[in-house]
């Protein structure tokens, strides 16, 4: 970018970029080019602004009719677009915000202080209101500045009395303000909030735009443009915001070097998946001889991860980078060194109805139990011999059994594996626990000097102890680990430490949604209220200390008579939305099963409703019509609106997996698993969820 000034964007103007017509997005791409050219070239037409709040504020134009708003510096060579509107619009915009370096931070903020003329803020504490006092009136001017409040609104924010009046102030205030006082009006004492929130920069050079807007806390709402492959591509996707713009508490895991392996915990919604992906790019960025390994379970989520990845990191750092999902990289590692089994994702019906031939008669138990046994204790933990099975702690189980019964069971264990040895096959726990071995004696290590692991939670044991033997021993930037118990979909707990993953001292939580609004994020959570969810490391998580800051209606349950009345509904539904000037492609409707999704696909496409099933092989944006998909596709992706659909009794959970249980500890697991789904599901939604179902409607619900 050969330019004499530097040039910085801000997310507002970007937001408004979204919203102009094509023609008048392709005038501000020539008005920036004009600028890389000359900043202060007569072309730009450089006009002040009379009643602007802000005397630095320009307009510079972009046709006849549209104007963008631009802070020109009177020190300094670093430019900063604001905002972009019809003429009338960009001018009322800049008569009511100021664009500042925060006094207390140092952070650049755009803010719109009341519109009245009021003296001032002094310097000193302010005097504490009579009557009836709010959570801020207590707090000294500086107190407030630190906690992101511009000194123009310290004495609009030290007046509010309650949520509702902090709300009203939530679009004038920026958002690292509005942040810090949500968590103190949700009961965070200010001495935490500032802890965990606060960036203070002391004395500050007020004038020094360009060390502002490189601070941490600044980046999460302005971006100093430094190439134009960098702005090219920032105006070509002007609405995916996570791919510029990282706030200061997910910024803070990427751009640093760890001491060994990390955990980073979050609800739905926190952007850990982000985080990672930014980790991956940082990473690549350090050295042209790294090789980052990016593993997820899902193979969908590989895809989709990989198409993110390209739409922020440059060719040659994307081919420092590998993005597969972890099946796949073992069967590729295991076939390149002549490993000749078949991996089994599932039980072989023949060898297990063998194994169970040579069970003691005398064992009374479920049949279901036994099996239970052999997936959630001996696969899922490696266990080859029978004393390992005599040491093992069984968590989950539930049923407890003594050493005596526990030498009944092995021979059944013993016998399956024969079994499936005959046959020329392993199940994949065992094809992991080989992978590991391999890699341990390869006489040149594998080329990885990171791996980065997302969606962990549904990664098992003996997969994590494969990670730790491809990343090698604990070093520098060695291991990222994300994820979320809430969103466990697949039955598969894990202590990371006893995998050789030691994450003492190096484990983090994202408490701040950014996707779902708090009455959504309440609702789901609340599905899994009253189970223990693991941390992935022995511990216990909740999700009491998330939050949303974003608000809207409630879910929507709604139950009708039959499975044509719910299609109906939700054809009437879709139509509203598009006399609402919505895309359908901003609205998905998912299922538990591929069956229901296929039905009510079918009977949607009769009511001249346009649909695209997501499959595979990924979503196609190009292609017009509603999202359908199951619960377990759906995972990984969002939407403005979700319609959890036939979400009846049988159905969720679905009575096939339910009843697969052995004993009752193993009922609990897959509720809580399959109430994981549904959360999962509904926490796609950015803006609306609507709950539907016909007949006898699920538990989950009632």
């Amino acid at each position: 970018m050969a330019t004499q000034g530097k040039l910085a964007m801000s997310l507002d103007f970007l937001k408004a970029f979204a919203g102009l017509p094509r023609p008048q997005q392709t005038s501000v791409r020539a008005m920036i080019e004009k600028f890389e050219a000359n900043p202060t070239s007569s072309g730009l037409n450089y006009e002040k602004i009379g009643a602007a709040r802000d005397s630095k504020m320009r307009s510079l134009r972009i046709d006849q009719g549209y104007r963008a708003i631009v802070l020109k510096p009177e020190k300094g060579d670093v430019h900063m677009l604001l905002w972009a509107a019809k003429h009338d619009d960009a001018y009322a915009w800049a008569e009511r915000h100021e664009c500042s370096i925060n006094p207390a931070t140092g952070a650049m903020q755009i803010y719109a202080p009341q519109a009245q003329s009021v003296p001032p803020p002094k310097k000193t504490p302010g005097i504490i209101p009579q009557g009836p006092q709010g959570p801020f009136a207590v707090l000294r001017d500086r107190e407030l500045m630190r906690l992101g409040v511009p000194e123009a609104m310290v004495k609009e924010v030290r007046s509010i009395k309650d949520d509702e009046e902090l709300d009203a102030l939530q679009e004038r205030l920026p958002p690292e303000g509005y942040e810090a006082l949500f968590f103190m009006c949700a009961g965070d004492s200010y001495e935490k909030v500032v802890r965990e929130r606060e960036f203070l920069t002391r004395s500050p050079n007020l004038d020094d735009y360009e060390a502002a807007l490189n601070r941490e806390q600044s980046k999460a709402t302005f971006v100093l443009i430094e190439s134009d492959e960098e702005l090219e591509g920032m105006l070509n996707a002007p609405l995916e915001h996570w791919r510029v713009f990282l706030h200061p508490s997910q910024r803070r895991f990427v751009e640093r070097d760890w001491k060994g392996p990390v955990r980073l915990l979050g609800g739905a919604g926190t952007g850990k998946t982000v985080v990672a992906m930014h980790r991956a790019r940082w990473l690549a960025r350090q050295s042209e001889e790294h090789k980052i390994l990016f593993l997820t379970f899902n193979r969908n989520l590989a895809t989709d991860i990989r198409n993110n990845l390209l739409k922020i990191c440059k060719p040659e750092e994307m081919k420092r980078i590998e993005v597969v999902n972890i099946d796949s990289w073992l069967v590729r590692f295991l076939r390149t060194n002549g490993y000749r089994f078949e991996i089994l994702y599932g039980r072989d019906e023949r060898a297990w109805k063998a194994a169970m031939a040579a069970a003691d008669p005398d064992l009374d138990y479920p049949p279901g139990f036994f099996w239970d046994e052999w997936q959630q204790v001996i696969s899922l933990n490696g266990i080859t011999t029978e004393a390992e099975y005599m040491k093992v702690t069984r968590m989950g189980r539930g049923t407890r059994i003594s050493r005596a019964v526990r030498r009944k069971f092995w021979p059944i264990f013993e016998e399956y594996r024969l079994q499936l040895a005959e046959k020329g096959a392993k199940e994949v726990g065992d094809a992991y626990r080989d992978a590991a071995a391999l890699v341990a004696e390869l006489e040149e290590p594998l080329p990885y000097t990171s791996i980065i692991v997302d969606e962990a939670q549904d990664i098992g044991s003996q997969a994590f102890r494969l990670v730790r033997a491809i990343g090698g021993p604990e070093r520098q930037n060695d291991l990222f680990i994300t994820g979320d118990g809430h969103q466990r979909i697949y039955y598969r707990p894990v202590i990371l430490g006893h995998c050789g993953i030691r994450i003492r001292g190096r484990s983090q939580k994202l408490t701040l949604n950014y996707r779902t609004t708090e009455e959504t994020r309440s609702w789901a959570a609340s599905l899994l209220e009253k189970r223990d969810i693991d941390d992935l490391d022995g511990g216990l998580d909740n999700d009491r200390s998330v939050r949303s800051l974003t608000k809207g209606p409630k879910p929507q349950i709604r139950n009708f008579e039959t499975r044509e009345d719910q299609s109906e509904a939700i054809a009437t539904y879709l139509k509203g939305v598009q006399e609402q000037d919505q895309p359908l492609e901003g609205v998905c409707i998912v299922t538990r099963t591929i069956n229901d999704r296929d039905a009510l696909q079918r009977s949607l496409e009769a009511r001249d409703v346009k649909t695209v099933v997501l499959d595979n092989k990924g979503d196609d944006p190009e292609r017009r019509g509603v999202r359908m998909a199951t619960m377990h596709r759906v995972k990984g992706l969002e939407f403005d609106r979700v319609v959890l659909a036939s979400v009846n009794d049988g159905k969720v959970p679905l009575l096939s997996v339910m009843n697969a249980s052995g004993h009752d500890q193993e009922t609990w697991n897959l509720e809580t698993r399959e109430r994981s789904l549904v959360y999962v599901a509904a926490t796609r939604a950015k803006r609306e969820v609507l709950v539907y179902s016909y007949g006898e409607r699920s538990d989950f619900i009632k």
